[in-house]
């Protein structure tokens, strides 16, 4: 037998499991292992057992209750245009210094186009009560950032990352129904629920991962496992909760699995469609099922008008390309025009939570000098 086989997402079991726990257990989770466990037909202990072996081996990168960020803190894609000689300086920065900062990608286009000089690109969050725009600013100067374009997000059409289910699908395969629409509308919370909030949120160390997950966590809250269950809860109504995931290490390559990686490539898609049209195409992009995210997004003339983006995974590009043609296709068959369309490919990158919590806010900007005030 392979000795990498069970650790690595081939393994029936491990892609029995990660069908299910990489995307599909939205919102507040009482009992998530106890959920994976009768999606997947499979017992408790096998499933902990294996998303413990496979977060130490590194084909898991993390395990934790994830959050409608948008709904929590001012967000924006941001494309930052920096000199070559400083771009690997400013994203090991970006990574390692900014907590505010999630996903950290270098992209490159096939030939120079709209916005091919914006090289590095992230995700921004900044807590409620700050100014996303004075951050960028204070952001482009510690990297040197020639230019840069906040482009936050209108609205959503696609939202998670599920690599293993959607392994061998067909250029085309979407939803019967245009995706459901969600807004960035921001949530007000009481400092009880960012107690609870933030204890939910933070990953998980393997020994931590246990079937009585949450009983350390509400400790940690400083309340009863019955009152963070309540307050969960409640914020799961309230639509601030995203899922309970384990995240797989889909670029870097498996050295446990003999080198082996999730996915090769790590496509964003731009359209241009007709100003009025935007929800309209963007449900149609986001029913597509190779599609994790789906936005809508303003790039401005620095990415020639583009208003609809979108990321999509794979291991071969001319597949990636094949559903590319396929959407495009598909959005001219229900009449939505598009003047312009463009792919961003992924290079190196890393990917964390961005931090949401105010309090965390204050404490950076403390440390950098800055008077928390003047960002407000």
């Amino acid at each position: 037998m392979n000795p990498t086989k069970p650790v690595w997402i081939d393994d029936p079991t491990n892609a029995a499991i990660l069908a299910v726990s990489e995307d599909r257990l939205t919102g507040f989770q009482l009992d998530p292992f106890g959920a994976i466990a009768e999606r997947s037909a499979l017992d408790v202990a096998t499933v902990l057992e294996r998303i413990v072996a496979m977060l130490r081996s590194g084909t898991i990168r993390r395990v934790r209750q994830t959050l409608m960020a948008t709904n929590l803190a001012k967000g924006s894609l941001c494309a930052w245009q920096v000199p070559p000689e400083k771009l690997e300086t400013a994203f090991d920065w970006l990574f390692r210094e900014d907590p505010f900062s999630g996903h950290v990608v270098i992209r490159s286009t096939d030939s120079a186009t709209a916005g091919s000089n914006y090289r590095l690109w992230t995700t921004l969050k900044v807590p409620q009560g700050y100014d996303i725009a004075k951050y960028a600013a204070f952001l482009a100067r510690q990297i040197g950032a020639e230019a840069y374009r906040l482009m936050p997000a209108e609205m959503l059409f696609a939202l998670g990352v599920g690599h293993v289910r959607r392994q061998g699908l067909e250029p085309g395969g979407r939803a019967p129904e245009p995706a459901v629409v969600k807004d960035t509308n921001i949530a007000q919370l009481s400092e009880l629920e960012w107690r609870v909030l933030t204890a939910l949120k933070r990953e998980f160390s393997p020994d931590e991962l246990v079937r009585d997950l949450w009983r350390a966590r509400a400790s940690e809250a400083g309340v009863s496992l019955e009152e963070f269950a309540r307050v969960g809860t409640d914020l799961n109504r309230r639509g601030v909760i995203g899922r309970f995931s384990t995240f797989l290490e889909h670029v870097k390559p498996n050295a446990a699995a003999g080198g082996a990686q999730v996915t090769r490539y790590n496509a964003l898609f731009h359209w241009k469609v007709p100003v009025g049209r935007e929800v309209d195409a963007g449900r149609e992009v986001g029913r597509h099922y190779i599609m994790t995210h789906a936005y809508w997004r303003e790039g401005g003339p620095q990415f020639k008008g583009v208003n609809i983006m979108g990321v999509a995974h794979g291991t071969d590009k001319a597949t990636v390309l094949a559903h590319k043609a396929a959407i495009d296709d598909h959005l001219r068959e229900a009449g939505i025009a598009f003047d312009y369309t463009n792919v961003f490919w992924g290079g190196r990158s890393e990917i964390k939570p961005s931090e949401i919590a105010p309090q965390a806010f204050v404490d950076f900007c403390s440390r950098h000098g800055i008077d928390p005030e003047t960002m407000r």
